[in-house]
């Protein structure tokens, strides 16, 4: 079945969600539309505005408003009360730290995996290929801050190798990250796999065998404050089945 056929009167029928059809569609504005507010990692962009296309396409009526920023400063948004419905995070302990403040409903649902690539610019002009090379003296290297998963992870691959990095700036999500390697103020940086094939020829991508030490695992769930839950509930519902999931894995996320 495609994704666009996938309608919220179909998750009912398989049970999806447990209020009637009609607790799902009530109007959350003058105008009659249903929005649901999605706060999703940065790296989930390109698979995030597919799969809200195909929902709204498929839900007639219904808006999917995105949010796309690092998983810390969105989890720290959510927490002082930003209206979202749903969170996806690139990472578990963003997750967690919403789940332990009470502000998650229900349990997080894993729904993917990523690992990190280096991205630099075609010519490659730092003449990178390994890991290692990056924490060679002269080369910009760029990183996503300590806070944020692609961070995170970038400091784990450090510590399992035993190699130091000396980046050049830390950004707040791994989109700013590949903005630097793209506008060539980077010689490189470390991305996720993913951002690397949705940048298309605007990087060359290099592979390293270190970073399964560091595999990051995609959670979404409900916001508990959220006041479109059933709505929020069918959308994650898509994201987790299998429709989502071919379009996570055309992206080149991994299975949890």
């Amino acid at each position: 079945m495609s994704i666009n056929r996938v309608r919220v009167s179909a998750l009912l029928a398989a049970g999806t969600l447990a209020a009637g059809l009609s607790g799902c569609t009530a109007p959350n504005n003058a105008s009659g539309t249903r929005t649901v507010t999605v706060f999703a990692a940065a790296s989930l962009k390109a698979t995030f505005t597919r799969i809200a296309s195909e929902f709204k396409a498929a839900n007639p009526g219904t808006r999917v408003t995105l949010n796309f920023a690092g998983s810390s400063d969105l989890a720290t948004q959510i927490s002082q009360g930003a209206p979202a419905d749903v969170f996806a995070s690139a990472d578990a302990k963003n997750m967690a730290q919403l789940s332990d403040a009470e502000l998650i409903d229900g349990t997080a649902s894993n729904f993917a995996t990523n690992v990190l690539e280096i991205a630099v610019p075609q010519a490659n002009p730092a003449s990178i290929s390994s890991f290692a090379d990056l924490a060679k003296p002269g080369v910009k290297v760029v990183v996503c801050a300590p806070q944020v998963p692609c961070g995170s992870a970038t400091e784990t691959v450090e510590k399992a190798t035993g190699t130091t990095l000396k980046p050049v700036s830390e950004e707040s999500s791994v989109t700013d990250v590949l903005g630097k390697v793209t506008s060539g103020e980077a010689d490189a940086g470390l991305v996720y796999v993913t951002d690397v094939r949705n940048a298309g020829d605007k990087v060359k991508g290099i592979t390293f065998s270190e970073s399964d030490q560091a595999v990051n695992t995609y959670p979404i769930a409900t916001v508990g404050s959220s006041k479109n839950k059933e709505l929020a509930r069918a959308f994650i519902a898509m994201v987790t089945g299998s429709e989502g999931k071919k379009v996570l894995s055309d992206a080149g996320f991994g299975t949890p």
